[in-house]
């Protein structure tokens, strides 16, 4: 059987940065606490959880009079959170993708100069929620092409147009283009991460020339979802695993060629652990 990895598949650039930093504070402080899981990954918290760190919802979470260190992750936090971290007896670490920290600084200083914002996206998203909290919530967030027919806007500002780091780059330029056609005066900053598009790209790529497709990451992932989504539109046979035990590989038994991707917040031992079991068979 001829199995293909992707190259890009596995930790970003904003994933490993903030892997590092976590794993940092936890060999050098006693009480680590991360806002939310620090990446959508079980194994990676289950571990974390062992040397100490743990993941809290809120600042309210913390314990009054404690002394801690709290780490923002990658996804980024809301300007009100940030402010709440800053009031509490904590010493704050920045983990923030520097991507998405450029997001927040674009909505905020947009928003100052009078842009309506919208934010292409996943609502419920954390990133994206972080970066709504950095206009104030003051701004339409879009997650479908559907939802960009429907958009109406009867103001005289000029939109300022931002996106999840993590989207799926065609849908994006699907939902560009149908609000140029409204004829709205519209700034478009494409934010979306280009080790996103890159992966985006390449998991299509293998998908098409392969029998089957294995997407590893997180089932709360958002970015391994839209992985899946892509490969499944060029693969039939796209299965989607968090790990090793969710892989039944009678199901491959008939096929010549096998390709693998991941999503961002999946460790590299678990991509190879993967590939050495699917090529032994």
């Amino acid at each position: 059987m001829e199995v293909t990895v992707a190259k890009s598949a596995g930790f970003c650039f904003g994933v490993k940065r903030a892997m590092d930093m976590v794993y940092a504070e936890a060999d050098n402080c006693e009480k680590v606490y991360t806002l939310g899981p620090i990446i959508h990954n079980e194994q990676v918290v289950e571990d974390l959880e062992k040397r100490g760190v743990y993941a809290i919802d809120s600042p309210a979470d913390l314990p009054e009079g404690e002394e801690a260190t709290v780490i923002i992750r990658s996804h980024g936090i809301t300007k009100e959170v940030f402010e709440e971290l800053e009031r509490k007896n904590v010493r704050v670490v920045d983990a923030t993708c520097p991507f998405v920290k450029k997001i927040h600084n674009i909505v905020q200083e947009k928003k100052s100069e009078g842009f309506e914002i919208v934010v292409v996206g996943s609502a419920s998203h954390p990133e994206v929620q972080g970066i709504c909290g950095w206009c104030g919530n003051d701004c339409t967030v879009l997650q479908t092409p559907e939802e960009a027919e429907n958009f109406r806007y009867f103001g005289d500002k000029k939109i300022c147009l931002v996106a999840q780091t993590t989207f799926n780059y065609k849908k994006f330029e699907d939902i560009v283009d149908i609000l140029r056609k409204k004829s709205y005066d519209i700034l478009v900053m494409n934010t979306i991460c280009n080790a996103t598009e890159e992966r985006q790209t390449e998991a299509g790529t293998i998908a098409r020339k392969s029998d089957a497709m294995i997407v590893i990451g997180g089932k709360h992932s958002s970015n391994t979802q839209k992985l899946y989504e892509i490969c499944r539109n060029e693969c039939r046979d796209t299965h989607f695993i968090q790990t090793l035990d969710d892989l039944d590989l009678n199901l491959f038994q008939s096929f010549r060629s096998v390709g693998i991707t991941a999503g961002a917040s999946t460790p590299n031992n678990l991509i190879k652990e993967v590939q050495s079991y699917v090529r032994e068979q």
